[in-house]
């Protein structure tokens, strides 16, 4: 972009390094976990004592307080506000997706969100439908009590719904039009596919796994490549990567504010899920900064795109998907390219690897805490599949557009054709999540291998460093 918009202006918070601003966005998740004040307050004098900058704490404890309110004021609105009888407008949140004979949907009323497991006459009523549709239902509101409400509540949901009938559908606002005419478009190119690889396709690329079947979820989790079917900062680095040519015509305003609008809009056709939140919102501060002329490194990037995210939706702190996103690209930014002198083998090989081990580091917290696994052949499988996939993530939303519109017209053929490369490479995904899972050893000898992998690396860092002090 044009350096002309560079400012040399510096400012305070230019001053505050990415450590410190780590333990600003600490303190706020924190916040939002404690949502009480004294708590707070007492470990934000644990961070004076450590940390004596006074700014560093003042801004602690503002970030702090903040998110106690907002969490607080999260929490008070995951109450519903009305139950019993209902008859009106309701639209979609959510694309409804089949579950135990039934069909699971999220629907907003009176700006309240109801979740339904639909059966009988509504449930094919519904099923066809996509998010931002609304439609005119009779229903009960009911309560959620336990487990259950807790974990609807974290995705805004306040109660469920008895749906009795379901009357004429609309389209909803001229975004869910947009959006959903794009998503029935590419489900028609993803139909040229075979099942169950139409389903991991649309996955792969618009992060859509919901008619995915539960042995192929098993084989990916256990492999250790279900990232892959949830959306994150690679397909929106590949949609603006396929779109630069483009952008590329116009003029730095124009650019940044179309840069924006195709991060919105990606975010839109993939339902907002946590981890496209995370990577959308880190896209547009990068995005940002570049026009502005302050490139940030990603590790700032990603903290302020967290402190952001959970200040505006505190309920995200709760999220797996989000916290998952998060610590793989928190592995990526420290590791990735920290630990490629340090692995053999040629350069082509190296940074795949350390990407993968420092991915692999980032998400281990979480995935040994709610898992309580983190797989050992999710490194072999990750070199194998994130590169294929890569292609599929590229060349699969244009190829799965021209081929639903091909299908329209000509009918299957070409469009079986355009798709071919698509078929192949998404195969090759699933066939080596099907032999990861079924090669990976048990969670003992997975720990030991973990820690001959660590041991191994360790002393191979340690070697090369000796080796440059002496000959230094």
């Amino acid at each position: 972009m044009n350096r002309s918009y560079r400012s040399g202006r510096a400012f305070w918070w230019h001053t505050v390094t990415t450590a410190q601003l780590a333990l600003v966005v600490a303190h706020v998740v924190i916040g939002v976990w404690l949502h009480r004040l004294i708590p707070l307050l007492a470990i934000s004098v644990v961070t004076a004592a450590l940390h004596r900058s006074r700014l560093i704490w003042l801004l602690c404890v503002i970030g702090g307080a903040l998110a106690i309110t907002a969490s607080q004021a999260a929490w008070a609105h995951a109450v519903p506000e009305r139950l019993g009888a209902f008859s009106g407008s309701a639209c979609l949140v959510t694309d409804p997706t089949p579950k135990a004979g039934a069909t699971q949907a999220v629907f907003e009323i009176d700006g309240q969100r109801f979740e339904a497991w639909a059966r009988g006459s509504p449930r094919w009523s519904i099923s066809d439908h996509l998010a931002g549709e609304c439609t005119s239902i009779a229903a009960e509101r009911t309560t959620l009590v336990g487990v259950p409400a807790r974990r609807a509540a974290i995705r805004h949901v306040v109660g469920g719904l008895q749906v009795q009938s379901v009357g004429d559908w609309s389209q909803g606002s001229p975004i869910a039009r947009a959006s959903n005419r794009v998503r029935r478009l590419f489900a028609q190119g993803a139909a040229q596919l075979r099942s169950p690889d139409n389903e991991l396709f649309a996955g792969l690329v618009i992060g859509d796994d919901r008619n995915e079947p539960a042995a192929l979820i098993n084989e990916f989790r256990a492999s250790g490549l279900s990232h892959l079917t949830a959306v994150s900062g690679q397909n929106v680095s590949f949609i603006l990567a396929a779109a630069a040519p483009l952008v590329r015509r116009f003029r730095p305003v124009g650019r940044w504010l179309i840069t924006l609008a195709l991060i919105a809009w990606f975010a839109a056709l993939t339902r907002f899920e946590p981890s496209v939140l995370r990577a959308g919102v880190m896209a547009a501060i990068a995005a940002t900064g570049y026009f502005m002329g302050r490139e940030r490194p990603a590790l700032r990037v990603l903290t302020i795109a967290v402190g952001a995210l959970v200040l505006i939706d505190p309920l995200l702190v709760w999220s797996v998907g989000f916290w998952l996103s998060v610590g793989a690209t928190a592995g990526v930014a420290l590791l990735g390219t920290a630990l490629v002198p340090y692995i053999p083998g040629p350069r082509w090989l190296a940074v795949p690897a350390a990407v993968t081990i420092g991915a692999q580091c980032g998400v281990a917290p979480v995935s040994l805490l709610v898992f309580g696994t983190l797989p050992l052949v999710s490194l072999p499988a990750n070199l194998l599949a994130v590169p294929v996939a890569g292609f599929v993530m590229l060349y699969g939303l244009p190829a799965g557009l021209v081929a639903g519109a091909l299908g329209r017209v000509l009918g299957g053929t070409l469009s079986a054709v355009v798709q071919m490369p698509s078929a192949i490479a998404t195969r090759w995904v699933a066939t080596v999540a099907a032999l990861g899972a079924r090669f990976e050893p048990s969670p003992g000898w997975g720990l030991i291998g973990w820690s001959c992998i660590a041991a191994a690396l360790a002393a191979r860092i340690t070697a090369i460093r000796l080796r440059s002090i002496w000959q230094g």
